[in-house]
């Protein structure tokens, strides 16, 4: 791929859902961005969450009420942006009186209605367990209960559309590329680039670099590295920053349905922390997360034998069925970069964010912390800090804009269209494209929305997909990935662009890399 110039306002490094927020920001804004990202977008953190968009209920404890009121703020603002990739989802929370008395959650749960305007999702509700449907997988001494709303996401997916929508703005979106070093020259940044795959093609200055190094400049550059934001600015930027960040593994597991409806569990644990016991991929039960201190290399962490003990004897102390480290299917873990508040137990730190802004010797912004919830009003308040040093192009915009494939409807946002459910979306794709298997059908629109279009492009039958590659994946769609989205291996395809991974057998991976090296 051939940059059109070497010359930026913005770099933006790291390419998870902090720093593609910022790059389609800037980019709907007017500046020229350019994002770089070590490995595969979404490749850490942005695809290892529990896969929620929520305002945390549980942090409604420490007293952090405004982190909880911005988050339900932009869950309303997800939730309508791009409802392919996200969907209410009713949590169920079984009372135990050992832990947490009724009043308490009765409490809570008022504030978590009502801190936030709420145009999407039912309120709270007290629930008799013995006839609910949620209570049938329950054990029989959990009678009572309470449900609640909240937001289910695809986390990599979301990263993926924003850079999408990024480049659809005019940004360059560079993955396997390194940025090794930014050096301040004339109140700019000159930033070296290193390719980590032969597919991408940067420019070259004149004489200058060794083989797989490029130079670009920009006005700003943006640290959005997260696990390695520290790094990053000692290492590359040698510039010491004032602020700090605790690295905390979180950990899941995937088993096979623990129960058939579609409500989600919250459990209360002894330890007072909580454990989510979600649907997941129609034949799975995700269940997560843990919280623990993390000192190695970010992008190696993995789930020890503890932590998915621990998961299991959370959800056995609820559920009927069972649950045994035999039976988990796949597990993931990922490393939260949260901004270090000397909180001791690491399930208690802050989720909250913080951007400094350095402008000596030159312009350099560091992402501090956040999740995955609030990233676009971190986006947007990344852009208005350098809107300073860089001099205005253009308003905020991204609150009331879709993402890709998310347009059920014409008009934006703000015009106060709402968008059409997804289960009328797939009606029509339905009448489109009646060709297409029922299930596959429902996991393309999942997949793109609206742009399931482009996917599917002129072909009228099963046949025109190409080759059937795999299961339920054909020629066609690996080629909208590769050339839309940025997919380069099996893994970036069956595990982040999807999740066939899970519903294929393992020899899955390896054949399809060996189809994509033919290619």
């Amino acid at each position: 791929m051939k940059l059109q110039s070497d010359s930026y306002d913005l770099l933006v490094v790291g390419g998870g859902v902090n720093g593609t927020g910022i790059a389609r920001d800037a980019a709907g804004r007017g500046f020229s961005v350019i994002l770089c990202e070590q490995h595969d977008l979404a490749s850490h953190t942005s695809s290892a969450s529990t896969k929620l968009i929520h305002g945390g209920l549980r942090y409604l404890e420490g007293l952090h009420f405004s982190l909880v009121r911005k988050a339900l703020q932009e869950r309303e603002i997800l939730l309508a942006a791009a409802p392919h990739i996200m969907r209410p989802l009713r949590f169920v929370m079984p009372h135990d009186a050992h832990l947490r008395p009724m009043w308490m959650i009765r409490t809570g749960l008022f504030l978590y209605d009502h801190l936030a305007k709420r145009r999407r999702l039912a309120a709270s509700a007290q629930l008799d367990l013995r006839t609910h449907p949620s209570g049938t997988p329950l054990q029989s001494k959990y009678r009572r209960g309470f449900i609640y709303s909240d937001g289910w996401t695809d986390d990599a997916r979301l990263v993926v559309l924003n850079a999408r929508d990024a480049a659809d703005r005019g940004a360059r979106i560079l993955t396997r590329t390194r940025c090794g070093k930014i050096e301040a020259l004339d109140g700019e940044w000159r930033a070296t680039l290193i390719e980590d795959a032969p597919t991408l093609t940067l420019p070259r200055s004149a004489g200058e670099g060794r083989e797989g190094a490029s130079f670009i400049s920009a006005r700003a550059v943006v640290n959005a590295t997260g696990p390695w934001v520290s790094r990053f600015v000692q290492d590359a930027a040698q510039v010491q920053a004032s602020r700090t960040i605790r690295l905390v593994k979180g950990s899941h597991i995937v088993v096979p349905q623990l129960f058939t409806h579609r409500f989600a569990y919250i459990f209360q644990n002894v330890d007072r922390r909580i454990v989510f016991a979600i649907p997941y991929e129609e034949a799975f039960t995700l269940i997560g997360t843990t919280d623990v201190d993390f000192n190695g290399e970010p992008g190696e962490a993995r789930i020890d034998p503890a932590e998915i003990q621990y998961l299991c004897a959370t959800v056995n102390r609820y559920f009927n069925k069972q649950v045994a480290p035999q039976d988990v299917a796949w597990s993931y873990s990922g490393v939260r970069p949260l901004l270090d508040d000397h909180t001791g137990n690491a399930a208690n730190v802050t989720r909250d964010y913080s951007l400094e802004l350095d402008n000596r010797p030159a312009p350099l912004l560091s992402i501090f912390g956040g999740k995955i919830t609030t990233y676009r009003k971190l986006a947007e308040t990344a852009v208005d800090r350098l809107e300073a040093p860089l001099g205005r192009r253009g308003k905020a915009w991204t609150a009331g804009a879709f993402l890709p494939g998310g347009d059920f409807v014409s008009g934006g946002l703000r015009s106060g269209a709402q968008p059409a459910g997804f289960a009328a979306f797939l009606r029509t794709v339905e009448r489109r494209y009646p060709w297409l298997p029922g299930e596959q059908r429902t996991r393309l629109s999942r997949a793109y929305g609206t742009r399931i279009a482009r996917v599917i492009g002129d072909a009228r039958h099963l046949n025109d997909l190409g080759e059937e590659v795999l299961p339920g994946l054909f020629e066609r769609e690996i080629e909208y990935l590769k050339a839309e989205e940025w997919a380069r291996t099996a893994e970036d395809i069956l595990w982040r662009r999807s999740k066939l991974g899970l519903h294929l057998p393992p020899a899955a991976t390896g054949r399809l890399d060996m189809w994509l090296g033919r290619r």
